[in-house]
């Protein structure tokens, strides 16, 4: 991994989804704004109440895609990030400082929807599509 994957990762605006599973292998993808590299082996974000935050609880696996579109599908850009919830508090400091910065970027109201502050390791980057070549083209 690089310091330009983090680069792209944390570059704002910017949207990606995150999918996760149930443990009886429902799946659910959502759009997220707030995930954050903070080196380059973890990811932390925020999550409210809510599905994700549920399968989660049942399934520690998720992927966090974004892409950007291009003039043509071959150059639309992008990554896959596979993930691995390591911690998940729904108090404590690291909570106040995701509040903290998602009330920066989308306000107080976004801010207290903010029920956990989750960590993932990072498994796997694959690149927005395989066409034979790694991650670091695809961004």
């Amino acid at each position: 991994m690089s310091a330009k994957l983090m680069e792209y990762f944390n570059k704002q605006p910017r949207l990606g989804t995150l999918s996760t599973s149930s443990k009886d292998g429902k799946i659910n993808v959502a759009y997220f704004g707030s995930p954050r590299m903070v080196d380059e082996k973890t990811v932390v974000m925020g999550l409210g109440q809510n599905r994700t935050f549920a399968y989660l609880q049942e399934n520690p696996n998720a992927v966090f895609m974004i892409m950007e579109p291009g003039k043509t599908l071959s150059e639309w850009k992008g990554v896959r990030v596979y993930l691995q919830m390591t911690d998940c508090q729904t108090a404590g400091a690291k909570l106040d400082q995701i509040r903290a910065k998602i009330a920066e970027v989308a306000g107080e109201g976004a801010a207290k929807m903010i029920h956990a502050a989750v960590t993932f390791a990072i498994q796997e980057i694959r690149p927005l599509a395989d066409f034979g070549q790694g991650w670091e083209q695809s961004i």
